[in-house]
């Protein structure tokens, strides 16, 4: 079955840096594109960024153009997400997650704490 285990999360002050890792099992993870969600309480899941199966094409939210950089190596069956410059508004469980035939299938997320 799939399974997608999320790692890296903690706390950081403002400014600083984090780099999460999301491994990937269960389904033949060269085929297929991933993403990394966030979500804090009360409020939806947003997506992060986005990665196809290649590596070769990302997208990004707004809000974290320029400091967020989302990357798979396939031989590890692995995806990334780098954190620079973060900021308090960060703050939130991050989610990697696929979506295969019209259902998505999400890891148990990490924690991400931005504060002073």
């Amino acid at each position: 079955q799939v399974q997608l285990v999320e790692s890296g999360g903690g706390v950081v002050q403002p400014g600083g840096s984090l780099r999460l890792s999301c491994a990937a099992s269960g389904f033949v993870f060269r085929s297929y594109g991933m993403r990394w969600y966030r979500q804090t309480p009360g409020k939806e899941r947003d997506v992060v960024a986005t990665i196809s199966s290649s590596g070769g094409v990302t997208t990004y939210a707004d809000s974290v153009k320029g400091r967020f950089t989302i990357s798979r190596d396939n031989a590890k069956n692995t995806v990334y997400l780098q954190m620079n410059s973060l900021k308090p508004e960060d703050t939130a469980v991050y989610y990697c997650s696929l979506w295969i035939a019209g259902t998505p299938y999400w890891g148990q997320g990490t924690q991400v704490t931005v504060s002073s």
